[in-house]
């Protein structure tokens, strides 16, 4: 979907595929006439953008094959379907039934993750439609905190300088700008987009136009970042946002009650991790997944101190003190599980956009709004490219999971028209 900025630049809107993941070229061929074209038929357009999710596999076989690729263009073109942006942050395995701490893998340590990156650059200027020269790939954010040591940080900063000049050579040979966005998420090293600021300006730094930050609204959400100081911290280091994704966390704004905790279990599941955060007067809490915040109700210090959630200092790197060793290599040990519940939490977890859970539970849609608002609503677009992603439909609660294809295309329709609903009340024109 395209949308006319009043300053005349064109806004492109995509969800993404890795709600229906495949890992190999077949099966990305299968979800686009599945799937994907299903979709643009619900919201009565000709053309609907995709945000493409290559796994290890089909990307190795369009990269290997050139007229597989040839193929895949035209199956896009066939079904009304195009690509300004991929999601480069999962490797494989997406669809695995246990995913957890293996997205994190390969980091930014590891030659496989520049290799991938760049096959997928490459691949992505392959695919852009024929009047569009940018397109954008988001990665993972250097690695998981844990046993990320200074050394590991300069190895991933000399993998990311190698990429920007292979970026650049790119562009060259075939006239299409391909820019890299690092996605902050709760536990990895780059963890808020204050940490991102740091990893790519800290000297020896990495300034290159070629790499900057992919905003994820629930990640954001989660780290109780406020957008507007993020983004004004990214437009003062001179940072550019390629890409950001329109997505929602899970919000409890009383897990002290044990109504509240018993509506969040239903929200932990074996397959994702689901990082939980809260903002205390002693600075923000948070566990690596929703079980261990669960574990144990452990009274805060705004409790301790009488200090309001609006008392606390702004987001900053979370303190861990339900991390387990037995959970990942390397985690962080801590005192006791749990997380303080006398403030709200939020939970990395991917709820529909258009259908936030059902009271004593809600979503953090305001966070992606203010969001939104700040990206496209000024005088020029801080992005173009905005993609829907939520991935955990299979993985909510099994009242709320659709049960046939037509259902997730009914709700991914319904997510895409929200999204458009909120562009056009920015004063952004959706085009045929």
């Amino acid at each position: 979907m395209r949308f006319r900025h009043p300053d005349g630049s064109t806004v492109h809107l995509a969800y993404c595929t890795n709600v229906h993941p495949a890992e190999t070229l077949d099966g990305v061929l299968a979800q686009l006439r599945d799937h994907c074209e299903p979709v643009r038929r619900r919201l009565g357009r000709d053309r609907l953008g995709i945000g493409l999710w290559l796994a290890r596999d089909a990307a190795h076989s369009l990269t290997a094959d050139p007229a597989s690729l040839r193929a895949l263009r035209a199956e896009l073109d066939r079904r009304g379907l195009e690509v300004v942006t991929l999601n480069g942050f999962p490797y494989e395995g997406f669809g695995a039934d246990e995913v957890k701490y293996r997205v994190y893998q390969p980091d930014w340590t590891r030659p496989e993750r520049l290799a991938h990156t760049t096959d997928l650059a490459r691949l992505l200027a392959a695919l852009l439609p024929e009047d569009v020269t940018e397109g954008s790939v988001s990665t993972l954010p250097l690695g998981w905190r844990t046993r990320w040591t200074a050394t590991a940080a300069a190895t991933a900063r000399t993998a990311l300088s190698t990429l920007a000049a292979r970026l650049d050579a790119l562009e060259e040979l075939t006239g299409k700008s391909i820019r890299i966005g690092l996605e902050p998420e709760p536990g990895c090293t780059v963890e808020t987009v204050a940490d991102a600021v740091a990893a790519l300006t800290s000297p020896p730094g990495l300034r290159s136009p070629r790499i900057g930050v992919c905003l994820d609204t629930c990640h954001l959400a989660t780290s109780f970042e406020d957008p507007r100081t993020a983004l004004e911290s990214l437009a003062a280091a001179g940072i550019a946002v390629p890409k950001a994704q329109l997505s929602a966390a899970l919000h409890a704004e009383h897990p002290h009650l044990p109504e509240v905790r018993a509506a969040l279990a239903a929200f932990a599941e074996p397959r994702f991790l689901h990082q939980t955060r809260t903002r205390t007067a002693a600075g923000l809490r948070g566990t690596d997944d929703l079980p261990e915040a669960l574990a144990t109700r452990t009274p805060g210090p705004a409790a301790a101190s009488g200090a309001s959630p609006a008392q606390a200092p702004g987001a900053g790197r979370a303190e861990y003190p339900g991390a387990s060793p037995a959970q990942a290599p390397g985690s962080d040990p801590g005192d006791a599980p749990g997380l303080p519940d006398a403030t709200p939490w939020r939970a990395h977890f991917h709820v529909p956009l258009h259908a936030p859970p059902a009271p004593p539970l809600a979503s953090t849609l305001p966070v992606l709004r203010d969001t939104l608002a700040l990206l496209v609503g000024g005088p020029h677009p801080r992005t173009r490219h905005l993609e829907v992603e939520t991935y955990t439909w299979q993985a909510l609660p099994p009242d709320r999971r659709p049960r046939t294809r037509a259902r997730l295309a009914d709700g991914i329709a319904a997510e895409l028209t929200l999204a458009r609903d909120l562009l056009t009340d920015l004063g952004l024109k959706e085009l045929p």
